[in-house]
């Protein structure tokens, strides 16, 4: 997958795959990779390199992220723990040892389309995330390798994960995902919607949907592995109130380094006040755009917001309590700082913005 999907190493391609296909599509994938970085990721990654603090946990934790490792290895170049969590299924890796040519082929353009997508917008959708999950590659993974690819890591092992009641992570051997395959099978389960969807998007019910990967530096064999995770949750209230496993996963991490961009401003709403919470408890220091946490919520729990670029409202949202009017205040009332990078939303008058949400200074009210 990584050589042949991700173009992360100049390995030989397996003889079951056309040489002609894969090398036309690694160098589409080179293109891409380096648009990327001359337009966002290296300017963005020694922007922010300034801004953040050099005692900071290297545990990160990216909700409603995607797979999009490429965006939180730029942000956080030097985490050791890295953990996403959306709505998609990370996919079944082992597709690649049966696909066929033709459909190899398709999919590869849709994942570098899908790539081309994220990679000039900034931030990713959830429709074209979830667009991505359903290709018979797995999408997800597919964004995470080429976010290794992208920053010169490369991966050394996979395995998906089940979480337990009480937070703690149980792997899943070969025997158990065939078995879970197979019973997803007979009983013909899919994505479908359940009868209450607080909102539209719903999480994708899968036999292959937590996974972790380790990685290191690419060719240093002697570097620590670094250990990046996606789990699949909805992490609207209702969810959380139903199953717990995943707050307590997080609250078992401590204090995190934080980011989110492009969040469909979940974390204005009411019905997203467990994550909410839970990230005002645990934040050792967050980047994002103004679908982080309002100030309402983020002062009162002992934390201050430095504002970058500008901000007049966003481009979209309902917006019952007019929360939009505490994010341009608070980019109003400071001095302004220039944003040279777009950093997931733009705003309603497409300027780019970006937040950090820290803890006050000791003896600060």
């Amino acid at each position: 997958m990584f050589r042949v999907a991700a173009c992360g190493s100049d390995d030989a391609v397996p003889d079951k795959f056309s040489i002609k296909t894969i090398d036309a599509h690694c160098k589409e994938m080179a293109a891409v990779y380096n648009s990327y970085k001359r337009a966002w990721a290296d300017e963005a990654q020694k922007f922010i390199a300034e801004l953040r603090p050099k005692d900071l946990t290297h545990t990160v934790v990216y909700p409603f992220g995607g797979g999009d490792l490429s965006s939180a290895l730029a942000v956080y170049p030097d985490a050791t723990e890295l953990t996403t969590i959306s709505l998609e299924a990370a996919g079944d890796v082992r597709v690649i040892d049966s696909i066929t040519k033709g459909t190899l082929a398709n999919d590869l353009d849709e994942i570098t389309l899908d790539l081309r997508r994220l990679y000039r917008a900034a931030h990713s959708t959830t429709k074209s995330l979830q667009a991505a999950s359903h290709s018979q590659l797995p999408g997800t993974i597919m964004m995470a390798l080429a976010g290794l690819a992208v920053h010169g890591m490369e991966p050394t092992a996979l395995r998906y994960f089940d979480i337990e009641p009480d937070g703690t992570l149980h792997y899943l051997t070969n025997d158990e995902l065939e078995s879970r395959a197979a019973e997803y099978a007979a009983s013909k389960r899919g994505d479908k919607a359940p009868k209450k969807i607080t909102h539209f998007w719903y999480e994708q019910d899968s036999a292959f949907a937590n996974v972790e990967i380790q990685y290191r530096p690419r060719g240093d064999a002697k570097a620590a592995l670094r250990t990046y995770r996606h789990i699949v949750a909805n992490l609207d209230d209702s969810h959380m109130d139903a199953d717990e496993r995943v707050l307590k996963h997080l609250r078992a991490k401590g204090k995190v380094a934080v980011m989110t961009k492009a969040a469909s401003f979940l974390l204005w709403y009411d019905d997203f006040s467990h994550v909410r919470d839970y990230l005002l408890k645990n934040i050792a220091w967050m980047v994002s755009d103004a679908s982080g946490i309002p100030p309402s919520y983020a002062d009162p729990a002992g934390y201050e917001q430095v504002t970058y670029g500008d901000f007049t409202g966003p481009y979209f949202i309902i917006d019952e309590k007019n929360t939009r009017a505490e994010f341009v205040k608070l980019w109003k009332n400071q001095t302004h700082r220039d944003l040279p990078f777009r950093f997931g939303y733009p705003d309603n008058a497409k300027h780019n913005h970006l937040m950090i949400t820290r803890p006050k200074p000791s003896g600060t009210k």
